[in-house]
Protein backbone atom coordinates (compact mmCIF):
# COMPACT_ATOMS: atom_id res chain seq x y z
CA UNK A 1 0.00 0.00 0.00
CA UNK A 2 1.30 3.51 -0.77
CA UNK A 3 2.22 5.93 1.97
CA UNK A 4 -0.51 8.58 2.01
CA UNK A 5 -0.21 12.28 2.79
CA UNK A 6 -2.39 15.27 2.05
CA UNK A 7 0.45 16.98 0.17
CA UNK A 8 3.65 15.68 -1.39
CA UNK A 9 6.34 18.19 -2.36
CA UNK A 10 9.14 17.21 -4.73
CA UNK A 11 12.14 19.45 -4.10
CA UNK A 12 13.25 20.78 -0.70
CA UNK A 13 14.71 24.08 -1.80
CA UNK A 14 13.36 27.41 -0.49
CA UNK A 15 10.14 27.14 -2.52
CA UNK A 16 9.44 23.52 -1.60
CA UNK A 17 10.23 24.04 2.07
CA UNK A 18 7.86 27.00 2.29
CA UNK A 19 5.04 25.21 0.49
CA UNK A 20 5.43 22.29 2.89
CA UNK A 21 5.55 24.55 5.94
CA UNK A 22 2.50 26.60 4.98
CA UNK A 23 0.47 23.51 4.16
CA UNK A 24 1.48 21.98 7.49
CA UNK A 25 0.55 25.16 9.36
CA UNK A 26 -2.91 24.82 7.85
CA UNK A 27 -3.29 21.37 9.33
CA UNK A 28 -2.33 19.18 6.37
CA UNK A 29 0.00 16.18 6.49
CA UNK A 30 3.05 16.77 4.28
CA UNK A 31 5.97 14.79 2.89
CA UNK A 32 8.83 16.46 1.05
CA UNK A 33 11.17 14.59 -1.30
CA UNK A 34 14.78 15.64 -1.92
CA UNK A 35 17.60 13.92 -3.82
CA UNK A 36 20.27 16.53 -3.02
CA UNK A 37 20.79 18.90 -0.09
CA UNK A 38 17.80 20.17 1.85
CA UNK A 39 17.81 23.93 1.35
CA UNK A 40 18.43 23.82 -2.37
CA UNK A 41 20.52 25.82 -4.80
CA UNK A 42 20.10 29.15 -3.01
CA UNK A 43 21.50 27.95 0.30
CA UNK A 44 24.54 26.12 -1.02
CA UNK A 45 25.43 27.31 -4.54
CA UNK A 46 23.49 30.52 -5.17
CA UNK A 47 22.28 33.45 -3.09
CA UNK A 48 24.09 32.79 0.17
CA UNK A 49 27.62 31.73 -0.88
CA UNK A 50 27.79 34.24 -3.72
CA UNK A 51 26.93 37.13 -1.40
CA UNK A 52 29.38 35.82 1.17
CA UNK A 53 32.07 36.10 -1.50
CA UNK A 54 30.96 39.60 -2.54
CA UNK A 55 30.30 41.31 0.77
CA UNK A 56 33.84 41.61 2.23
CA UNK A 57 35.27 43.40 -0.81
CA UNK A 58 32.17 45.59 -1.06
CA UNK A 59 32.70 46.71 2.54
CA UNK A 60 36.38 47.39 1.84
CA UNK A 61 35.54 49.44 -1.25
CA UNK A 62 33.02 51.48 0.76
CA UNK A 63 35.69 52.38 3.32
CA UNK A 64 38.22 53.39 0.69
CA UNK A 65 35.71 55.88 -0.77
CA UNK A 66 35.91 57.85 2.48
CA UNK A 67 39.15 59.88 2.51
CA UNK A 68 39.14 60.15 6.28
CA UNK A 69 38.87 56.38 6.71
CA UNK A 70 40.80 55.12 3.69
CA UNK A 71 44.17 55.73 5.31
CA UNK A 72 43.24 53.28 8.07
CA UNK A 73 42.99 50.43 5.57
CA UNK A 74 46.23 48.48 5.47
CA UNK A 75 47.16 45.15 3.97
CA UNK A 76 45.03 43.14 1.58
CA UNK A 77 41.76 41.25 1.70
CA UNK A 78 42.07 37.98 3.62
CA UNK A 79 40.96 35.55 0.92
CA UNK A 80 41.18 32.50 3.17
CA UNK A 81 38.92 34.23 5.69
CA UNK A 82 36.43 35.08 2.93
CA UNK A 83 36.32 31.43 1.84
CA UNK A 84 35.89 30.29 5.45
CA UNK A 85 33.01 32.73 5.83
CA UNK A 86 31.49 31.34 2.65
CA UNK A 87 31.83 27.85 4.09
CA UNK A 88 30.07 28.96 7.28
CA UNK A 89 27.13 30.42 5.38
CA UNK A 90 26.70 27.12 3.52
CA UNK A 91 27.19 25.03 6.69
CA UNK A 92 30.06 23.48 4.73
CA UNK A 93 27.45 21.93 2.43
CA UNK A 94 25.91 19.95 5.27
CA UNK A 95 22.11 20.02 5.41
CA UNK A 96 21.61 18.53 8.89
CA UNK A 97 20.30 21.86 10.20
CA UNK A 98 17.78 22.21 7.40
CA UNK A 99 16.65 18.61 7.84
CA UNK A 100 16.20 19.16 11.57
CA UNK A 101 14.05 22.20 10.85
CA UNK A 102 11.73 20.10 8.68
CA UNK A 103 11.47 17.62 11.52
CA UNK A 104 10.69 20.43 13.98
CA UNK A 105 7.69 21.55 11.91
CA UNK A 106 6.51 17.95 11.46
CA UNK A 107 7.17 17.67 7.74
CA UNK A 108 8.29 14.20 6.67
CA UNK A 109 11.59 14.27 4.75
CA UNK A 110 12.00 11.53 2.16
CA UNK A 111 15.49 11.14 0.72
CA UNK A 112 15.65 10.09 -2.91
CA UNK A 113 14.59 10.97 -6.45
CA UNK A 114 10.87 11.64 -6.72
CA UNK A 115 8.87 11.34 -9.91
CA UNK A 116 5.19 11.24 -10.75
CA UNK A 117 3.69 7.83 -11.49
CA UNK A 118 0.19 8.95 -12.37
CA UNK A 119 -2.38 11.29 -10.85
CA UNK A 120 -1.46 12.24 -7.26
CA UNK A 121 1.07 9.40 -7.12
CA UNK A 122 4.81 9.87 -6.50
CA UNK A 123 7.45 7.15 -6.62
CA UNK A 124 10.71 7.79 -4.76
CA UNK A 125 13.89 5.94 -5.67
CA UNK A 126 16.36 5.88 -2.77
CA UNK A 127 20.14 5.79 -3.15
CA UNK A 128 20.11 2.01 -2.74
CA UNK A 129 17.63 1.62 -5.60
CA UNK A 130 14.62 0.94 -3.40
CA UNK A 131 11.41 2.39 -4.81
CA UNK A 132 8.64 3.55 -2.46
CA UNK A 133 5.19 4.68 -3.58
CA UNK A 134 3.44 7.72 -2.09
CA UNK A 135 -0.04 9.10 -2.67
CA UNK A 136 -1.29 12.67 -2.17
CA UNK A 137 -4.96 13.22 -1.31
CA UNK A 138 -4.88 16.99 -1.89
CA UNK A 139 -2.07 17.65 -4.33
CA UNK A 140 1.52 17.42 -5.46
CA UNK A 141 3.89 20.39 -5.61
CA UNK A 142 6.95 20.47 -7.85
CA UNK A 143 9.66 22.79 -6.59
CA UNK A 144 12.76 21.35 -8.22
CA UNK A 145 14.54 24.64 -8.94
CA UNK A 146 16.85 25.09 -11.91
CA UNK A 147 20.34 24.24 -13.11
CA UNK A 148 22.87 26.02 -15.30
CA UNK A 149 22.13 25.80 -19.01
CA UNK A 150 24.85 24.73 -21.42
CA UNK A 151 24.65 26.44 -24.83
CA UNK A 152 25.41 24.41 -27.98
CA UNK A 153 28.87 25.86 -28.61
CA UNK A 154 31.28 23.41 -30.30
CA UNK A 155 33.72 21.99 -27.77
CA UNK A 156 31.94 23.39 -24.71
CA UNK A 157 30.40 20.13 -23.55
CA UNK A 158 33.73 18.36 -23.87
CA UNK A 159 35.75 21.00 -22.01
CA UNK A 160 35.78 21.04 -18.21
CA UNK A 161 34.00 24.29 -17.30
CA UNK A 162 32.53 25.96 -14.25
CA UNK A 163 28.89 26.72 -13.52
CA UNK A 164 27.43 28.58 -10.53
CA UNK A 165 28.09 25.60 -8.29
CA UNK A 166 31.76 25.40 -9.18
CA UNK A 167 32.46 29.10 -8.73
CA UNK A 168 30.66 29.40 -5.40
CA UNK A 169 32.44 26.25 -4.14
CA UNK A 170 35.90 27.28 -5.37
CA UNK A 171 38.72 26.44 -2.98
CA UNK A 172 41.17 28.93 -4.50
CA UNK A 173 40.91 31.96 -6.76
CA UNK A 174 41.85 31.32 -10.39
CA UNK A 175 44.44 33.67 -11.82
CA UNK A 176 42.56 34.11 -15.09
CA UNK A 177 38.78 33.70 -15.37
CA UNK A 178 36.65 33.83 -18.50
CA UNK A 179 32.93 34.40 -17.93
CA UNK A 180 30.46 33.45 -20.62
CA UNK A 181 27.38 35.60 -20.04
CA UNK A 182 26.76 39.09 -18.71
CA UNK A 183 23.69 38.30 -16.62
CA UNK A 184 23.35 38.29 -12.85
CA UNK A 185 25.62 35.32 -12.09
CA UNK A 186 28.17 36.46 -14.65
CA UNK A 187 28.61 40.01 -13.39
CA UNK A 188 28.46 39.13 -9.69
CA UNK A 189 31.02 36.35 -9.88
CA UNK A 190 33.28 38.26 -12.27
CA UNK A 191 33.56 41.06 -9.73
CA UNK A 192 33.95 38.70 -6.79
CA UNK A 193 36.77 36.73 -8.42
CA UNK A 194 38.57 39.86 -9.62
CA UNK A 195 38.39 41.59 -6.24
CA UNK A 196 39.55 38.42 -4.50
CA UNK A 197 42.77 38.40 -6.46
CA UNK A 198 42.41 37.17 -10.03
CA UNK A 199 44.79 39.03 -12.34
CA UNK A 200 42.51 38.76 -15.39
CA UNK A 201 38.74 38.50 -15.61
CA UNK A 202 36.90 38.79 -18.92
CA UNK A 203 33.13 38.80 -19.48
CA UNK A 204 31.98 37.59 -22.90
CA UNK A 205 28.44 38.77 -23.66
CA UNK A 206 26.65 38.11 -26.94
CA UNK A 207 24.26 41.06 -26.53
CA UNK A 208 25.15 44.74 -26.57
CA UNK A 209 24.73 45.28 -22.85
CA UNK A 210 25.03 43.73 -19.40
CA UNK A 211 21.88 42.73 -17.51
CA UNK A 212 20.03 43.15 -20.78
CA UNK A 213 16.54 42.90 -19.27
CA UNK A 214 17.04 46.02 -17.16
CA UNK A 215 17.11 49.71 -18.08
CA UNK A 216 19.87 50.70 -20.56
CA UNK A 217 21.54 52.98 -18.01
CA UNK A 218 22.08 49.93 -15.76
CA UNK A 219 24.42 48.38 -18.32
CA UNK A 220 26.30 51.62 -18.89
CA UNK A 221 26.88 52.32 -15.19
CA UNK A 222 27.76 48.74 -14.31
CA UNK A 223 30.13 48.56 -17.28
CA UNK A 224 31.99 51.60 -15.97
CA UNK A 225 32.25 50.13 -12.47
CA UNK A 226 33.46 46.71 -13.60
CA UNK A 227 36.03 48.18 -15.95
CA UNK A 228 37.28 50.35 -13.08
CA UNK A 229 37.89 47.09 -11.23
CA UNK A 230 40.08 45.93 -14.10
CA UNK A 231 37.52 43.56 -15.64
CA UNK A 232 37.50 43.31 -19.43
CA UNK A 233 34.03 43.40 -21.01
CA UNK A 234 33.47 41.98 -24.49
CA UNK A 235 29.99 43.07 -25.64
CA UNK A 236 28.42 41.83 -28.86
CA UNK A 237 30.86 38.94 -28.74
CA UNK A 238 29.74 35.50 -29.88
CA UNK A 239 31.67 32.44 -28.72
CA UNK A 240 32.05 29.96 -31.57
CA UNK A 241 34.47 27.39 -30.17
CA UNK A 242 35.74 26.24 -26.77
CA UNK A 243 38.80 24.07 -26.17
CA UNK A 244 40.76 23.08 -23.09
CA UNK A 245 44.33 21.86 -23.03
CA UNK A 246 43.99 18.47 -21.36
CA UNK A 247 41.76 18.04 -18.33
CA UNK A 248 43.01 20.97 -16.25
CA UNK A 249 45.07 23.09 -18.62
CA UNK A 250 44.15 26.53 -19.97
CA UNK A 251 40.77 26.93 -21.65
CA UNK A 252 40.41 28.97 -24.86
CA UNK A 253 37.29 30.59 -26.26
CA UNK A 254 37.33 31.50 -29.93
CA UNK A 255 35.07 34.43 -30.84
CA UNK A 256 33.20 34.97 -34.10
CA UNK A 257 35.70 37.66 -35.11
CA UNK A 258 38.54 35.13 -34.87
CA UNK A 259 40.08 36.36 -31.62
CA UNK A 260 41.05 33.81 -28.98
CA UNK A 261 40.62 34.46 -25.25
CA UNK A 262 42.40 32.20 -22.78
CA UNK A 263 41.83 31.65 -19.08
CA UNK A 264 42.49 29.12 -16.36
CA UNK A 265 38.75 28.57 -15.86
CA UNK A 266 35.61 29.28 -17.88
CA UNK A 267 32.44 30.12 -15.97
CA UNK A 268 29.35 29.39 -18.08
CA UNK A 269 26.52 31.68 -16.95
CA UNK A 270 24.20 32.06 -19.93
CA UNK A 271 20.89 31.04 -18.39
CA UNK A 272 19.07 28.33 -16.49
CA UNK A 273 17.06 25.22 -17.26
CA UNK A 274 14.55 23.30 -15.18
CA UNK A 275 15.44 19.67 -14.35
CA UNK A 276 12.00 18.34 -15.26
CA UNK A 277 12.97 15.69 -17.81
CA UNK A 278 12.79 12.85 -15.24
CA UNK A 279 9.85 13.88 -13.08
CA UNK A 280 7.31 11.54 -14.65
CA UNK A 281 5.34 14.36 -16.24
CA UNK A 282 4.81 12.09 -19.25
CA UNK A 283 2.71 9.77 -17.06
CA UNK A 284 0.04 12.45 -16.85
CA UNK A 285 0.40 13.80 -20.39
CA UNK A 286 2.33 16.97 -19.52
CA UNK A 287 5.27 18.05 -21.66
CA UNK A 288 7.66 20.72 -20.35
CA UNK A 289 8.30 23.70 -22.58
CA UNK A 290 11.54 25.22 -23.74
CA UNK A 291 14.27 24.95 -21.14
CA UNK A 292 12.27 22.35 -19.25
CA UNK A 293 9.97 24.94 -17.69
CA UNK A 294 6.40 23.85 -16.95
CA UNK A 295 3.50 26.13 -17.81
CA UNK A 296 1.19 27.09 -14.96
CA UNK A 297 -1.85 29.34 -14.55
CA UNK A 298 -2.06 32.29 -12.17
CA UNK A 299 -2.87 29.88 -9.34
CA UNK A 300 0.40 28.09 -10.17
CA UNK A 301 -1.50 24.97 -11.28
CA UNK A 302 -0.65 22.93 -14.36
CA UNK A 303 -3.54 23.42 -16.82
CA UNK A 304 -5.81 20.37 -16.83
CA UNK A 305 -4.35 19.09 -13.55
CA UNK A 306 -5.72 21.14 -10.67
CA UNK A 307 -3.98 18.88 -8.16
CA UNK A 308 -0.50 19.63 -9.54
CA UNK A 309 1.33 22.87 -8.74
CA UNK A 310 4.74 24.00 -10.00
CA UNK A 311 6.50 26.68 -7.98
CA UNK A 312 9.81 28.52 -8.09
CA UNK A 313 12.28 28.36 -10.95
CA UNK A 314 10.70 25.29 -12.54
CA UNK A 315 7.71 27.26 -13.86
CA UNK A 316 9.99 29.83 -15.49
CA UNK A 317 8.00 32.85 -14.30
CA UNK A 318 10.60 34.56 -12.13
CA UNK A 319 13.80 32.70 -11.33
CA UNK A 320 14.30 34.35 -7.95
CA UNK A 321 14.33 32.76 -4.50
CA UNK A 322 11.97 35.28 -2.96
CA UNK A 323 9.43 34.84 -5.78
CA UNK A 324 9.57 31.08 -5.38
CA UNK A 325 8.91 31.45 -1.66
CA UNK A 326 6.03 33.82 -2.42
CA UNK A 327 4.52 31.30 -4.83
CA UNK A 328 4.99 28.61 -2.19
CA UNK A 329 3.02 30.58 0.39
CA UNK A 330 0.14 30.97 -2.04
CA UNK A 331 0.13 27.28 -2.92
CA UNK A 332 0.53 26.06 0.66
CA UNK A 333 -2.53 28.06 1.67
CA UNK A 334 -4.52 27.13 -1.45
CA UNK A 335 -4.00 23.40 -0.90
CA UNK A 336 -5.58 23.81 2.53
CA UNK A 337 -8.63 25.46 1.00
CA UNK A 338 -7.69 29.02 1.89
CA UNK A 339 -8.92 31.56 -0.68
CA UNK A 340 -5.82 33.33 -1.99
CA UNK A 341 -5.56 36.23 -4.41
CA UNK A 342 -2.83 35.55 -6.97
CA UNK A 343 -3.33 38.85 -8.79
CA UNK A 344 0.19 40.06 -8.15
CA UNK A 345 1.93 36.73 -8.58
CA UNK A 346 4.98 37.31 -10.75
CA UNK A 347 3.45 39.86 -13.08
CA UNK A 348 3.57 43.46 -11.96
CA UNK A 349 5.85 43.78 -8.96
CA UNK A 350 8.78 41.37 -9.15
CA UNK A 351 11.70 42.76 -7.09
CA UNK A 352 15.24 41.88 -8.14
CA UNK A 353 18.67 42.86 -6.80
CA UNK A 354 22.11 42.33 -8.32
CA UNK A 355 24.72 42.45 -5.56
CA UNK A 356 27.57 43.95 -7.52
CA UNK A 357 29.23 47.18 -6.39
CA UNK A 358 27.30 49.31 -7.24
CA UNK A 359 24.18 47.30 -6.57
CA UNK A 360 21.36 47.19 -9.10
CA UNK A 361 17.83 47.03 -7.69
CA UNK A 362 14.64 47.05 -9.72
CA UNK A 363 10.97 46.18 -9.38
CA UNK A 364 8.11 46.13 -11.83
CA UNK A 365 8.43 47.20 -15.44
CA UNK A 366 11.22 48.96 -17.26
CA UNK A 367 10.27 52.03 -19.27
CA UNK A 368 10.37 50.02 -22.49
CA UNK A 369 8.42 47.16 -20.92
CA UNK A 370 5.75 49.53 -19.67
CA UNK A 371 5.29 51.09 -23.10
CA UNK A 372 5.11 47.66 -24.72
CA UNK A 373 2.45 46.70 -22.17
CA UNK A 374 0.33 49.65 -23.31
CA UNK A 375 1.03 52.13 -20.53
CA UNK A 376 1.24 55.84 -21.28
CA UNK A 377 4.28 56.51 -19.12
CA UNK A 378 6.46 59.25 -17.76
CA UNK A 379 9.99 58.27 -16.69
CA UNK A 380 11.94 60.50 -14.31
CA UNK A 381 15.48 59.95 -13.02
CA UNK A 382 17.95 61.48 -10.57
CA UNK A 383 21.57 60.88 -9.53
CA UNK A 384 21.63 59.53 -5.98
CA UNK A 385 25.10 61.04 -5.57
CA UNK A 386 23.42 64.45 -5.58
CA UNK A 387 21.51 63.69 -2.39
CA UNK A 388 22.99 64.54 1.00
CA UNK A 389 22.99 60.87 1.96
CA UNK A 390 24.77 59.96 -1.25
CA UNK A 391 27.47 62.54 -0.68
CA UNK A 392 28.06 61.21 2.83
CA UNK A 393 28.65 57.72 1.45
CA UNK A 394 31.96 58.83 0.07
CA UNK A 395 33.91 60.29 -2.80
CA UNK A 396 32.62 59.37 -6.23
CA UNK A 397 29.29 57.99 -5.02
CA UNK A 398 26.81 58.10 -7.87
CA UNK A 399 24.10 56.07 -9.54
CA UNK A 400 20.78 56.57 -11.22
CA UNK A 401 17.36 56.26 -9.61
CA UNK A 402 14.40 56.08 -11.99
CA UNK A 403 10.64 55.83 -11.62
CA UNK A 404 8.30 54.77 -14.41
CA UNK A 405 4.85 56.26 -13.86
CA UNK A 406 1.56 55.48 -15.56
CA UNK A 407 0.04 58.83 -16.52
CA UNK A 408 -3.55 57.62 -16.39
CA UNK A 409 -3.55 56.04 -12.94
CA UNK A 410 -0.81 58.34 -11.62
CA UNK A 411 0.88 55.31 -10.05
CA UNK A 412 4.37 53.83 -10.27
CA UNK A 413 4.66 50.74 -12.47
CA UNK A 414 8.45 50.38 -12.34
CA UNK A 415 11.49 51.56 -10.39
CA UNK A 416 15.23 51.05 -10.83
CA UNK A 417 18.11 52.08 -8.59
CA UNK A 418 21.86 51.84 -9.16
CA UNK A 419 24.22 52.69 -6.32
CA UNK A 420 25.70 51.55 -3.00
CA UNK A 421 23.30 49.50 -0.91
CA UNK A 422 20.26 50.36 -3.01
CA UNK A 423 18.84 46.87 -2.53
CA UNK A 424 17.67 48.08 0.87
CA UNK A 425 15.70 50.89 -0.81
CA UNK A 426 13.77 48.57 -3.08
CA UNK A 427 10.97 47.48 -0.80
CA UNK A 428 9.53 50.99 -0.62
CA UNK A 429 9.09 50.91 -4.39
CA UNK A 430 7.62 47.41 -4.23
CA UNK A 431 5.05 48.53 -1.68
CA UNK A 432 4.17 51.58 -3.77
CA UNK A 433 3.58 49.42 -6.86
CA UNK A 434 1.64 46.64 -5.12
CA UNK A 435 -0.50 49.14 -3.19
CA UNK A 436 -1.04 51.32 -6.28
CA UNK A 437 -0.17 54.42 -4.30
CA UNK A 438 -0.71 57.55 -6.37
CA UNK A 439 1.99 60.13 -6.93
CA UNK A 440 -0.19 62.66 -5.13
CA UNK A 441 -0.30 60.47 -2.03
CA UNK A 442 3.45 59.78 -2.14
CA UNK A 443 4.08 63.50 -1.63
CA UNK A 444 3.13 62.88 2.01
CA UNK A 445 5.63 60.04 2.50
CA UNK A 446 8.50 62.13 3.88
CA UNK A 447 12.02 60.67 3.41
CA UNK A 448 14.43 61.10 6.32
CA UNK A 449 17.38 63.49 5.99
CA UNK A 450 20.22 62.86 5.28
CA UNK A 451 19.60 59.53 3.59
CA UNK A 452 19.91 58.27 0.03
CA UNK A 453 16.16 57.61 0.15
CA UNK A 454 15.72 61.38 -0.15
CA UNK A 455 16.04 60.65 -3.87
CA UNK A 456 12.32 59.83 -3.72
CA UNK A 457 11.57 63.49 -3.02
CA UNK A 458 13.81 64.62 -5.88
CA UNK A 459 12.04 62.23 -8.26
CA UNK A 460 8.62 63.47 -7.18
CA UNK A 461 9.77 67.05 -7.69
CA UNK A 462 10.63 66.15 -11.27
CA UNK A 463 7.20 64.64 -11.75
CA UNK A 464 5.57 67.82 -10.44
CA UNK A 465 7.79 69.98 -12.68
CA UNK A 466 6.44 68.10 -15.69
CA UNK A 467 2.86 68.63 -14.49
CA UNK A 468 1.81 65.02 -14.70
Amino acid sequence: MPHTYDVIVIGAGPAGENAADYAKQRGLSVAIVESDLVGGECSYWGCMPSKALLRPTEALAAVTRLPAAASAVTGEIDVDAVLRSRDAFTSSWDDDGQAQWLESVDVELVRGHGRLAGERVVEVTASDGTVTRYEATRGVVLGVGSRAALPPIPGLAEATTWDNRDVTEMKEIPDRLLVLGGGVIGVEMAQAVRRLGASEVTIIEMLDGLLANEEPFVSAELLTALEADGITIELGARAEQVARDGTDGPVTVTLADGRELTGDELLVAVGRRAPTDDLGLDTIGVEPGRGGFVEVDDHLRVPGHDWLHVIGDANGRALLTHQGKYQARLVGDALAGVDVDPAWADHDAVPRVVFTDPQVAAVGLTERGAREAGHDVLAVSYDIGHTAGGALHGKGTSGTAQLVIDRGSRTIVGATFVGPGVGEMLHAATIAIVSEVTIDRLWHAVPAFPTISEVWLRLLEQVRAQEL
